[in-house]
């Protein structure tokens, strides 16, 4: 009896199943919807048909078959085991995916439901999750065809113990295109011409799909001319034909080319366009340093700020033209190696200081509105949208400039005479006080030093006495006003007296002349005895100076 229930319990040992653990069961029966499940040990469980579905297909599942099965519990309230086939099929799939996850290899799946950040993959009973940015090389707005598809993934990272498997699609497409990149670019070479359609546009260029592959047409060898953006020319969806520029091996980075195909209108610039020949051109950008104009598809040169206006010298580009506008310029200078032609605006113009002196000679009178008061002087506008300076020492003969100037204002038209054109240095020299011309010149024109004049007295002081001589006042001083000492007496003299006096000196910066009367009579002496006598006759200073004034009666 023992050895029979020694022998009893080792049999129980061996056939019973552990519970936690996949067991193999037969089939015996489907009812309502569920597999009835022989696992053994006359042990029965029932499982729902559906856990014997792939993700989007029909169950496969018929009396008779053996299947494995998760036994979770050797019996329950019904005295039925407790078992499951998609634990069974889990802990299969997960042997298999850590298998295939150490040895780098593809799994297949399906996608089989959305979740926040991604989707759900059935990898053949372990499920997994799949990042949005991982399902395809570009961003994805409709994954509806991609649902129930059976289709290859990457295991990115997988644990068993929290049961989180991460998986890519983007990966297994990536290699596949870049087998596929590998294999046309090793078909093309540089300087090859082929077709392509656009598949994108940005704002530096566009990609072409040259048949797996994509090509960078980037903007600036679109045309010869300038594109400013790529829309201008292009769609996306049209076929071109490009030339291959270059090849990255290494990259797998190729750049394209349309203008390439075409003819360089550079070829023949120097031709076309010699130096100092003026063309119509069209504005098609503008900069802080000047304007760049296109003298046909292809070429275009630059106007620097510098050479567009001879007289606004400190504005912006943008307020002497305008984008699109048609212009004259001139070619100034040419590089052919740089690519670029310095084109001059200006130039097309005459100067306006070259036009303003042959108009308006030194001496002519001129009128215009003051524009600028400064320490030094007035600036005039004038015509040819020119200034020209009426220095303070040009504004009057009478006093100091700097007390005048305040009696100006900004937009005052003032009369002024042309005294200098410097058309080199872009400057017109104005005065104001030769409107009336020199009344100091004229008074003293036949006037030299040693001239004896007639001066009218007009004013006696202590000092000396003031005198008028054509309207232009002097003053003599009394030690000058006789060679006699008692004589020099100012009181001696009246209001409107005529007296006449040497000239001493003539300061035309002061516009004073110096007056002696002690000079003239010592010149009056000197000639006197050189003319009646010597100091050797023996003859008095009143004989010789009583001859002399007979002689003059």
């Amino acid at each position: 009896m023992e050895e029979f229930e020694a022998l009893l319990q080792e049999s129980f040992e061996v056939d019973t199943p552990e519970e936690g653990t996949v067991v193999k069961g037969k089939v015996i029966a489907i009812e309502a919807g569920q597999a009835i499940i022989d696992v053994g040990y006359k042990m029965e469980g029932r499982v729902d048909i559906k856990e014997f579905a792939d993700p989007g297909e029909a169950p496969v599942i018929s009396v008779g078959d053996t299947v494995e099965v998760f036994l979770r519990a050797a019996e329950n309230a019904k005295g039925e085991a407790v078992i499951s086939r998609e634990m069974a099929r889990r802990e299969e799939a997960w042997d298999r995916l850590e298998k295939a996850y150490a040895d780098e290899e593809r799994v297949d799946g399906a996608i089989f439901g959305r979740v926040k950040g991604g989707f759900t993959v059935d990898l053949g009973g372990a499920v997994a999750f799949l990042p949005g940015s991982q399902v395809d090389v570009r961003p994805v707005r409709d994954a509806g065809p991609l649902m129930g598809l059976k289709q290859p993934f990457q295991i990115l990272k997988m644990d068993r113990r929290r049961g989180n498997i991460v998986v890519s699609r983007r990966a297994i497409l990536e290699e596949s295109r870049a087998e596929q990149r590998a294999e046309v670019i090793g078909k093309l070479a540089e300087g090859d011409s082929v077709d392509g359609v656009v598949k994108n546009i940005t704002e530096y260029g566009a990609f072409v799909d040259l048949g797996g592959v994509d090509g960078l047409l980037h903007v600036t060898d679109m045309a010869w001319r300038r594109v400013n953006h790529p829309s201008e020319i292009l769609t996306i969806g049209e076929t071109l034909k490009v030339q291959v520029v270059k090849i990255n091996k290494e990259t797998h980075r190729i750049s394209l080319g349309m203008k390439q195909l075409m003819d360089d209108p550079w070829d023949i610039v120097s031709v076309k366009y010699p130096l100092e020949s003026q063309h119509k051109g069209r504005v098609t950008n503008i900069t802080d340093y000047g304007a760049f104009v296109e003298l046909e598809a292809g070429v275009e040169g630059l106007v620097h700020v510098s050479e567009m206006s001879w007289t606004k010298k400190n504005v912006h580009p943008g307020k002497i033209v305008s984008t699109s506008q048609e212009v004259d310029v001139m070619v100034l200078e040419i590089d052919g190696v740089k690519r670029r032609v310095s084109l001059g605006l200006k130039q097309t113009q005459r100067n306006p200081w070259e036009v303003f002196a042959e108009q308006h000679p030194e001496g002519s009178q001129v009128e215009g509105e003051v524009k600028n008061i400064t320490e030094f002087g007035l600036f005039i506008g004038l015509e040819g949208d020119i200034d020209g300076m009426v220095h303070l020492s040009d504004l009057t003969w009478e006093g100091r400039g700097e007390d005048v100037i305040g009696d100006y204002r900004k937009g005052d038209m003032v009369q002024a005479v042309v005294s200098e054109v410097d058309v080199e240095k872009e400057r017109i020299s104005l005065s104001v006080k030769a409107l009336g011309g020199d009344k100091f010149a004229d008074a003293v024109g036949g006037v030299k030093r040693g001239s004896i004049i007639t001066v009218e007295v007009t004013a006696i002081e202590d000092g000396g006495i003031e005198v008028e001589y054509e309207g232009m006042k002097s003053f003599i001083r009394r030690s000058d006003l006789s060679r006699d000492r008692a004589e020099q007496r100012p009181d001696r003299f009246g209001m409107g007296d005529k007296v006449d006096v040497r000239v001493t000196n003539i300061d035309a910066k002061t516009r004073r002349l110096g007056l002696s009367i002690k000079a003239r009579e010592i010149a009056e002496e000197k000639e006197a005895v050189e003319q009646y006598g010597s100091s050797d006759s023996g003859a008095s200073l009143g004989d010789i100076l009583g001859a002399a004034l007979k002689s003059d009666e």
